[in-house]
């Protein structure tokens, strides 16, 4: 029996070791991400590469709120990844002012700095993706940082898209329009990662 709690608890703690390694490479891999797409951001003055921009910070804050709460109890757990929910759908809010603010005054974004930031972006998350996947059904927190990276990848593909149709097009509008379908995607996500954390948070033992 004693053979078996000490297994147990080898298990558990190689468990949130593993966790922990995950997260500090996810959490390094973004905020060299986002200083690289703020000044993409900057240069190109792309709304879909802005978003791309609030969802690494965001990312990147929830990577270490996740971090911190490696080996907690279920219901903290729950708490934090209702915090990231929230932290999802401020990134939203964030990208509807701005494209608001762009609506009134459409410039066409730069394309090259655009597709430069937003290639590397891409990279960055699939590398992200790739590091998250094995853990991803391991717990609620692991499971939110998985919905993040899955966020990140089909942003990183529409501000591609949104790069190449600013090119063919030499137009605002296809970047707006991105940014727009983003919007529908953090939103969305949001609520999900809400719905489920409530849920965790009502069933939970505290």
């Amino acid at each position: 029996m004693s053979d078996d709690c000490c297994e147990a608890g080898i298990d558990a703690g190689a468990l949130e070791q593993r966790h922990r390694r995950v997260l500090v490479a996810v959490l390094a891999i973004n905020v060299t991400t986002f200083v690289v797409m703020v000044a993409g951001a900057v240069m190109s003055g792309s709304s879909s590469l802005l978003s791309g921009t609030l969802d690494n910070l965001g990312d990147a804050m929830t990577y270490g709120l996740s971090l911190a709460v490696v080996g907690a109890s279920p219901v903290t757990k729950a708490r934090v990844a209702f915090f990231k929910g929230l932290l999802i759908l401020g990134a939203a809010l964030a990208v509807a002012v701005q494209i608001a603010w762009r609506l009134t005054s459409l410039e066409t974004p730069v394309f090259e700095s655009m597709g430069v930031a937003a290639s590397l972006n891409l990279a960055a998350n699939l590398v992200c993706l790739r590091l998250l996947y094995p853990v991803r059904k391991d717990d609620l927190n692991m499971e939110s940082m998985w919905e993040c990276s899955r966020n990140d990848i089909v942003d990183g593909l529409a501000v591609i898209v949104a790069t190449v149709a600013v090119w063919l097009f030499d137009s605002a509008w296809p970047d707006v329009l991105i940014a727009m379908v983003l919007l529908v995607v953090f939103l969305k996500s949001a609520t999900r990662v809400l719905r489920r954390a409530t849920q965790e948070m009502r069933g939970a033992p505290t």
